[in-house]
């Protein structure tokens, strides 16, 4: 990653394509409760990396970049979950489950290396 920008600009499209995917679903029960956990946590890795880029501290930043993370776990969770359930089949929902993948990898590298006194 060059630099902190382009992570701050990854999350923010990927929020972006998870919220134009999420309104795509199909209008049913299952779609309805998937997709809002979907929106709620896709969106909320971004807003997690804009908050961090005002840290008050180290720490805060830490803490802002680990909830980030954990958000790109869970949204991985369930975009895995649409997928299995067959709830719908095209290469949008493979493509954002490979970039939470990677999200999830770049994050816990931020963290890491954070934590060990190299801020990003």
């Amino acid at each position: 990653m060059k630099n902190k920008k382009d992570i701050v600009q990854r999350t923010y499209l990927f929020a972006l394509h998870v919220i134009k995917f999420v309104r795509l679903l199909p209008r049913e029960t299952a779609s309805f409760v998937l997709g809002k956990q979907l929106a709620a946590s896709g969106t909320s890795v971004a807003a997690n990396i804009e908050e961090a880029q005002g840290a008050f501290s180290k720490d805060d930043f830490v803490y802002k970049m680990q909830t980030a993370y954990k958000e790109a776990l869970e949204t991985n969770l369930w975009l895995r979950l649409v997928r299995d359930a067959e709830i719908v089949k095209n290469d949008e929902i493979e493509r954002l489950i490979r970039e939470s993948v990677e999200l999830k990898k770049i994050l816990a590298s931020i963290v890491k290396r954070s934590k060990e006194g190299n801020r990003v």
